[in-house]
């Protein structure tokens, strides 16, 4: 019961800071558009605050998106089994972390100066939608693993219940 307090707690305030950086990048988003017709001249290579919001908004993303995983993984690796567990779920994630990943690599800029940088803006999408796609990897070689284990399993439990004297019965 602690723990499903303490859990409780920890969502009800995620949900407050997801919510406090959602108005506080509205209100930024607002100024913006209201300083639009002034001309404010900045290097290419400095970020302003909403760059910055974005790149924490990003990271945080990732972090719990690569995050999301482990419990599952844990679980799983400690039951020793996949039951109850969607494979269609992790399969479909796959399929679209991939395609994910690779639309972002496949818009990557042609010269070199602005690969990088380009790279470097998207790391933490980049880091998301492949790194996860790798856990999911781990995630189906579960499933595989531990159904073949299951399916040794169910041969020796249908040994065990077959009746040990069956024609002693008949005699």
């Amino acid at each position: 019961i602690l723990g499903s307090k303490s859990l409780q707690s920890f969502c009800i305030s995620w949900i407050v800071v997801c919510i406090a950086l959602c108005v506080v990048l509205l209100c930024q988003l607002l100024l913006r558009h209201q300083d639009q017709g002034k001309v404010i001249e900045r290097s290419n290579n400095s970020l302003d605050m909403i760059e910055m919001s974005g790149f924490i908004c990003g990271y945080t993303s990732c972090v719990f998106y690569l995050g999301s995983r482990f419990p599952q993984l844990y679980k799983n690796f400690q039951r020793r089994s996949t039951e109850g567990t969607s494979y269609l779920l992790f399969a479909l994630a796959m399929v679209g972390n991939c395609t994910y990943g690779l639309s972002l690599v496949l818009k990557m800029p042609a010269t070199e100066s602005l690969r990088a940088l380009y790279f470097l803006h998207h790391l933490p999408w980049l880091i998301g939608s492949f790194g996860v796609l790798f856990l999911d990897i781990f995630v189906t070689l579960q499933f595989i693993l531990y159904w073949q284990h299951k399916e040794r399993q169910s041969s020796l439990v249908a040994l065990e219940v077959e009746p040990l004297l069956v024609n002693e019965e008949a005699a």
